[in-house]
């Protein structure tokens, strides 16, 4: 398979094979006039197979959610066919409605306009707690 290299532009790669259209959603891609390519289990020497996403603009990318969904990511800034920039992301510290509480009596199941705020627990284990009520979320899980 061939995919053209991206003049200028983002790509996000290291993606846990069969993240990348969660990754999509979550940051909205669809919304984009530009050209977003989404290579699904590609080859890798480290892990064995990663998704790719290749996007033909310079736009701005929510480095917590893309942290939060898998920390391995790289994300390489691309001008004139080049990286000029690559950033390695880690899990974030706290994550805004990314995930949404489930448990039918936190304040966010009445209050629908309060934010969903998820504080880092355990980085080991990737384990968020809710801010309001302390239910407790596996970003493991599938957002």
């Amino acid at each position: 398979m061939n995919v053209d290299s991206v003049e200028r532009g983002l790509v996000i790669d290291h993606i846990e094979a069969g993240r990348s259209m969660e990754i999509y959603k979550v940051l909205g891609l669809d919304k984009l006039d530009c050209c977003v390519a989404i290579i699904k289990n590609a080859r890798s020497g480290k892990t064995g197979r990663k998704d790719i996403m290749k996007i033909e603009d310079r736009i701005d990318l929510d480095l917590d959610a893309l942290g939060f969904i898998d920390p391995n990511i790289t994300v390489n800034i691309i001008d004139g066919g080049k990286i000029v920039e690559k950033k390695r992301l880690k899990l974030p510290a706290a994550v805004t409605d990314i995930i949404h509480c489930t448990n039918p009596r936190c304040i966010t199941s009445v209050e629908q306009e309060l934010p969903h705020v998820f504080q880092l627990v355990d980085a080991e284990r990737g384990l968020y707690r809710c801010k309001y009520c302390d239910q407790v979320f596996d970003r493991k899980k599938k957002v």
